[in-house]
């Protein structure tokens, strides 16, 4: 197993062995030259010279010597710097090899990317910053891939929620529409009948329809609040009216926790909305003849409102994807009572949108909605 130093991103350590490489190979020609002048030219090359000099230029012998004394002998550092950089660049065109390495590795490197085996890249220790940097791409890659295939997932259950909940009320409609078409001489009373059930399908149809649009609209659009200060008791009143009939019918009641003097800072309309869509759920999921308890209060910079019904545990899988479009926590509740699965997703939306949080805790038969929102500055 590669032991992995905390390094600097600035390829330090390549750095180091390139320059070291260099500084060898400078070393290696200075020897080279060294032992060639010392073993092999020194007090044979001049006199090799000077009768080169007199058979290729007809030289007498003193001519050639004063040619080599004057080009090589006067002359003989700037000879022996230049043959010690001619050596070191071809020395230099073969070390290119180990450097092209890097490069090849690199190449692999991308192959693997590219191959997406789900192995980690690996390159030489002092390549560390390129293979982190490659990983970390392949992660993102990865990532992508993975949302890419949720996104298509989400797309397939959106087609498959709208396909269902717009069937069950349209089925009705249709059905009985045509018991009304088939029967002309229906008495009035079973006509009316049936005339009431089917607008209360249209109304639901309709309702449906228009949630789809509501979320779409919340997720293309840059939701836009207009901030106040809410009495935050009064809204949890007036929510606890309005829920008192659909209460009464199940034998549940809504008890408020809250000093009455408590305000928040934050669009109402949409708050309310946030709050209605919480409560919505806790009424279709609690148990009958139970209380459902909502509490508010100040916690550190923050306020604190939660919505506590008895009710079946919810797994803790299923907590963890509660917030998601179109997701129902009972799969076997129809359309009529359990909704488009979009409520507790835009309350997410809108309670993200003033810097909060919302959050949900589920234990004992006993099921919690908590949500935080900053207090104004």
């Amino acid at each position: 197993m590669r032991r992995k130093i905390e390094r600097n991103s600035d390829f330090s350590q390549l750095k180091t062995i390139m320059f070291l490489q260099s500084l060898g190979m400078v070393v290696i020609a200075f020897l080279i030259i060294g032992v060639i002048y010392n073993f092999i030219w020194r007090g044979k090359g001049g006199d090799w010279l000077v009768s080169v000099f007199q058979r290729l230029l007809h030289l007498e012998y003193h001519e050639a010597l004063t040619i080599y004394q004057q080009v090589f002998r006067n002359n003989f550092e700037i000879i022996w710097i230049g043959a010690v950089s001619i050596l070191f660049f071809i020395l230099f065109r073969f070390s290119l090899n180990g450097f092209t390495r890097y490069f090849n590795e690199i190449n692999h490197g991308i192959d693997r990317l590219l191959k997406d085996d789900g192995k980690e890249i690996a390159l030489p220790e002092e390549m560390f910053t390129i293979e982190n940097k490659l990983n970390t791409v392949r992660q993102t890659l990865e990532k992508r891939a993975f949302e890419t295939q949720l996104a298509e997932q989400r797309k397939n259950d959106l087609v498959m929620y709208l396909a269902h909940d717009i069937r069950t009320p349209l089925t009705s409609v249709i059905g009985y529409l045509s018991l009304l078409d088939e029967a002309p001489d229906m008495p009035a009373e079973q006509k009316a009948k049936y005339v009431h059930i089917t607008l209360d399908k249209a109304y639901r149809l309709e309702k449906l329809i228009n949630e789809f649009f509501e979320i779409t609209r919340y997720n293309l659009q840059h939701i836009i609040l207009e901030k106040g200060s809410i009495d935050l008791y009064f809204m949890l009143v007036q929510l606890t009216d309005e829920f008192y009939p659909i209460l009464s019918e199940k034998g549940n009641t809504a008890v408020i926790r809250a000093d009455e003097n408590l305000t928040i800072y934050g669009d109402s309309e949409k708050l309310a909305r946030v709050f209605n869509n919480i409560m919505k759920n806790a009424v279709a999921y609690s148990d009958p003849n139970t209380e459902i308890v909502i509490s508010a209060e100040k916690k550190d910079h923050a306020v604190v409102v939660s919505f506590q019904n008895k009710g079946h545990t919810i797994p803790p899988e299923r907590l963890s994807t509660i917030f998601e479009k179109f997701y129902r926590m009972d799969e076997a509740r129809t359309s009529v009572t359990g909704g488009s699965g979009l409520g507790l997703a835009i309350a997410k939306e809108i309670v993200t949108a003033h810097g909060g949080t919302i959050s949900a805790e589920s234990k004992d038969d006993t099921v919690t909605f908590i949500v935080s929102l900053p207090l104004a500055d």
